[in-house]
C-alpha cells in the first residue's frame, strides 16, 4: 500500500546534508511552506543552496536560514523584497553567492528539468550581461539564449490539500512555483493544510500527481 505520509516536518528532513540545493515553494506570502523551512533550520544542516523565488522577508522563511547562516548560495528572481533585512548583510559581507535569474526563466528552468529536456532557447537576456558565458544563436532573425534545466536534491513545497498518495491541490496563487518544483527535484516534501482521504480529491483539482511527491506531512493542529 502506497503512504507518503510523515509524522513529522522534522522527520521529513532528516537526511538533508550540508550542501545540498533546495527549492522552496512559494510568491510573495502565498504557498510558502513555513513549516517545513522552520524544520529545515532546526535540522541545521548548512552549505546549502536555496533556490527560490525571493530570499525571504525580515526573519521569516528563508530569512530565517540566512539569520542562521546556513545557506551558501541563492538562487531566484528577486533577492531583495520589503522588509528584507539578512540577505543584504551577507551579500555586503560576501558571505553569500547570488545566481539572479528572470522569472519567467527561473520557472522555465525548473520546468525543463521536470519535464527531462535538455534545455531550451529564450530571448531573455540576449545582449546583456545574462547571457555573458552562455551558447547563443540567432533563430528567424531573433537572438536567443540557451538556458540549461535547473534542478534541485530536494524541493519543499505547500499545497491546500493532499492525500497519502501524494496527489497535491493548491488554493489559488499558492500553486505558483510548487508544482515545476516538486517535479524538478530528487526528493518532493510536500506541507499540506489539509491531509484528506484517498478518492477525496477532484482529479481536476490535482495540479501535481504524486509521482512527483515522495513525502507528505501535515501541517501541526491539521488533519
Amino acid at each position: 500500500m502506497i503512504d507518503k505520509r510523515i509524522a513529522s516536518m522534522r522527520e521529513a528532513l532528516t537526511d538533508v546534508a550540508p550542501g545540498s540545493a533546495v527549492m522552496i515553494g512559494g510568491f510573495g506570502s502565498s504557498g510558502i511552506p513555513f513549516e517545513l523551512i522552520e524544520a529545515l533550520r532546526q535540522h541545521g544542516a548548512g552549505d546549502l543552496t536555496i533556490i527560490s523565488n525571493n530570499a525571504g522577508v525580515a526573519e521569516e522563511g528563508i530569512a530565517a536560514l540566512l539569520r542562521d547562516r546556513l545557506v551558501r548560495k541563492v538562487v531566484c528572481s528577486y533577492p531583495r523584497s520589503q522588509g528584507s533585512i539578512w540577505f543584504e548583510r551577507l551579500f555586503e559581507e560576501g558571505a553569500i553567492e547570488l545566481e539572479l535569474i528572470p522569472q519567467g526563466t527561473f520557472a522555465e528552468r525548473m520546468r525543463a528539468a521536470g519535464a527531462g529536456l535538455g534545455g531550451f532557447f529564450t530571448p531573455t537576456g540576449y545582449g546583456t550581461k545574462m547571457a555573458e558565458g552562455k551558447e547563443t544563436r540567432e533563430i528567424d532573425g531573433r537572438g536567443y539564449v540557451l538556458e540549461h534545466p535547473l534542478s534541485a536534491d530536494f524541493a519543499l513545497v505547500r499545497a491546500h490539500k493532499g492525500d497519502r498518495w501524494g496527489n497535491l491541490a493548491y488554493n489559488t496563487a499558492g500553486r505558483n512555483f510548487n508544482p515545476v518544483m516538486a517535479m524538478a527535484a530528487e526528493v518532493t516534501v510536500a506541507e499540506v493544510e489539509h491531509l484528506v482521504e484517498l478518492g477525496d480529491l477532484n482529479p481536476e483539482s490535482v495540479a501535481t500527481p504524486g509521482v512527483f511527491v515522495n513525502r507528505v506531512v501535515a501541517q501541526e493542529g491539521m488533519n
